[in-house]
């Protein structure tokens, strides 16, 4: 089956000289949710951007690599074009219509049908049915709602186009545990229920992890571990930098550099 994103050996610059990804290459399943971990700065957004067409807007660009959707090459696809194709982004910090209503915010993103052949009515029924809070808020301006309903709108925006992949950019940012816990149920039942892939990235490797097929760990802008859930939450090097199950004064140690030494010192044994 054809994968619903393959980014392939990719760098990323901004602003003509600063380079934000070294080489990265990842896959999303179609169907699957992938999670993209690592701490701030690593590149974890810059390789959203890249895959949804918005590093132009950022003086970014696309240095060298291909991304491709489904199969088709994107690189350098104007991000409209990417909506309409069925990529939705959930951007981090809750990029919605503050001055709208909950529900004209729905019919605003209805237009990321258009361009399948479609008018772009919307049924907001399908969000309500993940999130009853926005059901009783409908008439709200969402600019009133709290963080956690604001993120919910966030990704009702996205699943409201009937998306084949969605990007979801930091989703449990600035959310009390119990909201983060409710928020990923509901990621985790929507790729069950409308089979749409996502590319999930998180600084809460737990939260990630309790719904990814399948995780990849970025640093400096390159891939420094990649596997199933499983075999990722099993890694002691994980559960010790990505988990929190490491001693004090080990967060200014680098995974790469731990590999590095237990490679090398496989080699000399």
């Amino acid at each position: 089956m054809t994968a619903a994103l393959t980014v392939e050996n990719i760098e990323v610059v901004y602003n003509h000289s600063v380079q934000a990804l070294r080489g990265l290459s990842i896959e999303v399943p179609s169907g699957q949710i992938v999670a993209l971990l690592g701490s701030n700065g690593a590149g974890k957004t810059t390789t959203l951007k890249a895959a949804s067409g918005v590093l132009p807007y950022e003086n970014g660009r696309l240095a060298s690599g291909r991304i491709s959707f489904f199969g088709e090459d994107i690189s350098g696809r104007p991000a409209y074009r990417l909506a309409r194709a069925g990529m939705a982004h959930v951007r981090e910090g809750r990029h919605i219509f503050g001055d709208l209503t909950v529900e004209e915010n729905l019919i605003a993103a209805g237009n990321a049908l258009i361009g399948r052949g479609r008018r772009g009515d919307v049924d907001p029924e399908l969000v309500f049915g993940y999130f009853p809070r926005l059901r009783e808020r409908r008439k709200q301006l969402a600019g009133y709602l709290s963080g956690g309903e604001q993120q919910m709108l966030a990704i009702g925006r996205a699943i409201v186009g009937q998306p084949r992949l969605i990007l979801l950019d930091e989703p449990s940012l600035g959310l009390a545990p119990l909201v983060v816990h409710d928020i990923f149920s509901i990621i985790a039942r929507i790729n069950r229920e409308q089979g749409v892939a996502m590319l999930l990235v998180e600084q809460n490797a737990h939260a990630a992890l309790s719904v990814a097929h399948y995780g990849y760990i970025l640093e400096n802008g390159r891939i420094v571990v990649n596997g199933p859930t499983a075999t990722l939450l099993d890694d002691p090097d994980v559960q010790r930098f990505y988990l929190g199950s490491g001693g004090e004064g080990e967060a200014h140690v680098s995974f790469r550099d731990v590999k590095h030494y237990k490679r090398r010192k496989r080699w000399l044994s």
